[in-house]
């Protein structure tokens, strides 16, 4: 399997920069675990999602993409179910967002984005969308997870979904003055929903605003994070010297934060490194949408890429003060198997598009 996947490195750019992102991502978590015993195993732990996702994607690679059209109902109403189960036996702290299974936790709504994606790409696929009821459907297929994961509560994550409905529906021919009026109605509700929020996402919004209304408390997490990033500077102080992470300072810095680490250590250089990482792995995306006549397979294709690109902007964005902290995972790099999973099979999925983009 080894060299199957080496050969696939040579032949795609995209699984090779993915396999680039991943070894970074590894090179980080094993700095931010070394020496640090609440953090002793997350590497290791990593590395076996890294090989488990490897025979994920070797599956993924010898299914016909269109044969998971055929499924997309069955893969909705299934996620549909997890996403429930999650509210009544879920675990977490302050949110309820993990399935316990054994001594891993399992995140329903990471794999809800790629079914949502999935599901929505199907009935489009077939489907004018810039028709009113036809738009309204939509919204409804990407409403009914958008609601069940904002009582986890997950407000990063029901954003997603936000970015993912606009992307795939405007891909699919969707009117701008449509798309136009429901950005418009949003905005509208937006006091509604600052009524609905928790406490604790109303202190993350006006921390965001002003981090130092409660520097040791809400906004503990935002000013070290910046903290950190500026004190890397040019070159980094060097691998391994981190000293903001490794004294503990940036709590979560192996996840929601994990970009801190390479900021700290690698400096600006490092973090120019990684975006231009980023920006082949968007384009390699990009190409194969244009390379396939496919409709299905072009809408989960912008579906996928706005998923990735949402998720490094993001995160990017919130340790650097530009986007409130709402605790989406950086593709590839932060901790966690579900996100790892997810975005590994996403890529295979993009991969079995390109190969069988020749056949229309």
């Amino acid at each position: 399997m080894l060299r199957y996947f080496k050969r696939m490195a040579t032949d795609s750019p995209l699984v090779l920069t993915t396999f680039i992102i991943i070894f970074i991502g590894l090179l980080l978590l094993f700095s931010a675990s070394r020496g640090m015993a609440s953090k002793e195993g997350i590497f290791f732990k990593q590395l076996l999602w890294v090989l488990f996702g490897l025979g994920l994607m070797y599956m993924v690679k010898n299914i016909d993409y269109r044969d998971v059209k055929k499924f997309a109902p069955l893969l909705y109403i299934a996620i549909l179910a997890c996403l429930v189960l999650v509210l009544i036996i879920g675990k977490g702290a302050g949110a309820t967002r993990w399935i316990r299974m054994g001594g891993f936790n399992f995140q329903p709504s990471e794999f809800a984005k790629l079914a949502v994606i999935i599901a929505l790409s199907a009935f489009l696929a077939e489907k004018n969308a810039a028709k009113v009821h036809i738009l309204a459907a939509s919204l409804m297929i990407i409403g009914i997870p958008f609601i069940f994961i904002l009582k986890q509560p997950d407000l990063g994550t029901a954003f997603i979904f936000i970015i993912l409905f606009f992307a795939i529906t405007h891909q699919a021919g969707a009117k701008k003055s449509h798309l136009f009026f429901l950005v418009m109605a949003g905005l509208v509700m937006s006091p509604v929903f600052w009524l609905v929020m928790k406490g604790y996402q109303k202190d993350r919004i006006l921390t965001f605003i002003n981090p130092m209304r409660d520097p040791l408390g809400r906004g503990y997490n935002l000013i070290q994070s910046i903290i950190t990033i500026g004190s890397g500077g040019i070159a980094g102080k060097g691998y391994l010297r981190g000293t903001q992470t490794k004294l503990a300072f940036l709590p979560e810095y192996h996840t929601d934060f994990i970009f801190c680490v390479l900021a700290e250590e690698f400096g600006f250089i490092g973090v120019l490194v990684l975006l231009i990482l980023y920006y082949f792995f968007f384009r390699a995306i990009l190409d194969i949408i244009y390379s396939t006549q496919d409709r299905f397979g072009r809408l989960m294709g912008a579906g996928i890429l706005s998923m990735f690109i949402s998720h490094v902007f993001i995160n990017t964005a919130m340790t650097m003060g530009l986007f409130p902290v709402v605790g989406i995972p950086l593709p590839f790099i932060s901790y966690g198997g579900s996100s790892l999973m997810v975005s590994l099979v996403s890529v295979m999925l993009l991969v079995n598009i390109r190969d069988n983009s020749l056949m229309f």
